[in-house]
């Protein structure tokens, strides 16, 4: 609950301190990476004035499934549920944003961009608080997507969804297999395959698709 609250108090930061008349897309990625590098030196200074051990830091940096409980399942589970079927309602308002931002503030879905943040910002944030932050899956898997299904939102997003529980278990797969009996974190492998990857799908989205 706390790991959501505090998503909902950094999205309300990013989303009113980059308002000036409007809602600009560079603005918000310029804001958010201030805020994340402010909360990041809050979190440390924390860390460094209270002597805590970093021992829950690194378990939340190597995100993975293991030793997740039911009660982790039953939690993320409602949460995940709202989120997830609210996201089904707004495709149609998805698909608008991705116009023109102008185009898109003619037809009046300034406010849509709101609501879909805040369903994106549940989502993400009661993901991290049970799992732990995945490097790369949340860019990666609407890419692929995108390139398997199109940019109706209608369809993208439903697939992303079963797209990326199936790449999360791969990696966590892969990390349990590739170095038995050792086991490398979910988080670990989505960042080495995961950067470069990215990469590519970046160079390639200049050549291929708007995206």
């Amino acid at each position: 609950l706390l790991m959501t609250l505090g998503g909902m108090l950094a999205f309300a930061l990013v989303y009113s301190l980059s308002w000036k008349g409007g809602l600009s897309p560079l603005r918000i990625i310029l804001v958010g990476v201030a805020v994340d590098a402010m909360f990041t030196g809050l979190m440390s200074a924390f860390n460094s004035g209270t002597g805590s051990s970093y021992s829950g830091v690194a378990s939340i940096v190597n995100a993975n499934i293991t030793q997740k409980t039911w009660d982790d399942f039953r939690t993320l589970a409602v949460y995940a549920a709202v989120g997830l079927i609210a996201s089904l309602f707004v495709t149609g308002r998805c698909n608008l944003l991705a116009l023109e931002d102008r185009t898109a503030q003619s037809v009046g879905v300034t406010g849509s961009r709101i609501v879909i943040s805040v369903i994106g910002v549940l989502l993400a944030s009661i993901s991290t608080a049970v799992i732990g932050p995945i490097s790369f899956l949340g860019l990666i898997v609407p890419h692929i997507a995108r390139l398997l299904v199109g940019s109706d939102h209608r369809v993208l997003v439903p697939y992303s969804m079963v797209l990326g529980a199936f790449t999360l278990l791969l990696a966590d797969t892969v990390g349990r297999t590739i170095a038995a009996p050792y086991e490398i974190s979910a988080a670990v492998v989505m960042s080495v395959i995961g950067g470069p990857f990215f990469i590519l799908l970046l160079r390639r989205s200049k050549q291929g698709y708007g995206g």
